[in-house]
């Protein structure tokens, strides 16, 4: 039975990588690594803007005080911007590894 069960998630593992590659693929043209810098960047500035907004509320609000309302609605968005980032990021990292994606060979 377990031999049996053990089958059963294989095939379903495997049809959900050629689901996933046929719906996905036909999506996003083939990637280069050029092609995914962009993103790279994305995240990368969006992760500045969270960390500037971070040192900047502590230098503004000092040690002893603590920020208002709208200076934390502020950094709940620079978070908010930065986490859809990068889990948009590691989707399409793991779209990659899982080979949902064509990815172009570049020579060198």
């Amino acid at each position: 039975m377990n031999q049996e069960i053990n089958r059963l998630l294989m095939e379903i593992e495997h049809m959900m990588r050629a689901v996933n590659r046929e719906v996905i693929n036909p999506q996003i043209p083939q990637l280069t690594v050029d092609d995914i810098r962009p993103v790279v960047c994305l995240v990368a500035h969006a992760r500045a803007s969270y960390l500037k907004t971070l040192v900047d509320l502590g230098s503004l609000v000092g040690e002893d005080a603590k920020p208002d309302q709208q200076q934390f609605d502020e950094l709940a968005l620079r978070r908010r911007e930065y986490d859809e980032l990068v889990h948009a990021a590691q989707a399409l990292e793991a779209a990659i590894q899982r080979g949902y994606l064509d990815i172009a060979h570049q020579p060198g």
